[in-house]
């Protein structure tokens, strides 16, 4: 069985428990408090994450080569409001845990070395046989035979204007 298939599965059922020892602990109105202000947290966190995300990374793409690392952490901590928002006690502490930028470091380690992250401004370089590197041009250079300035009748993309023969 996929892993995704089991947690569909077996989330909701440990929410559900989650919820019947939590009601009996402390009641079920207090319950229900806890589950609504999970819920108002993860969104004011989402908000706030969303506006301040576009800047930071920004900020993190001009001063470091690898924006990479920047942006998982931004990830994380919008899944982090994300799981917050999701009713459940079970979710709402794995949320609380990714918020913290220990745990979001060893999440990284763990998974930065399988994760490539592009960019637009990414240069590629190639190595010669020298040792030095130069970047490669993204330059098409075409020969004076293969551009035209005139439209071509044959092709297909071609439309007849009044006047063309």
């Amino acid at each position: 069985m996929h892993i995704t298939a089991l947690l569909f599965i077996l989330l909701p059922l440990v929410e559900i428990t989650g919820f019947i020892l939590v009601g009996k602990a402390v009641g079920v109105a207090v319950t229900l408090g806890l589950i609504i202000l999970s819920a108002v947290a993860g969104l004011m966190l989402l908000r706030v994450q969303g506006v301040g995300m576009v800047r930071k990374l920004r900020r993190e793409s001009q001063s470091a080569p690898d924006g990479g690392e920047a942006l998982a952490h931004e990830a994380m901590i919008a899944a982090a409001a994300i799981l917050l928002i999701v009713p459940g006690f079970v979710t709402d502490i794995i949320g609380l845990l990714l918020l913290l930028p220990f745990l979001r470091n060893i999440v990284w380690s763990r998974l930065g070395a399988r994760t490539v992250f592009f960019s637009s401004r990414q240069r590629f370089y190639a190595e010669q046989g020298n040792g030095s590197e130069r970047a490669q041009s993204r330059t098409i250079d075409l020969h004076e035979a293969d551009f035209r300035r005139k439209p071509d009748n044959r092709s297909p993309w071609h439309v007849e204007k009044d006047g063309d023969q």
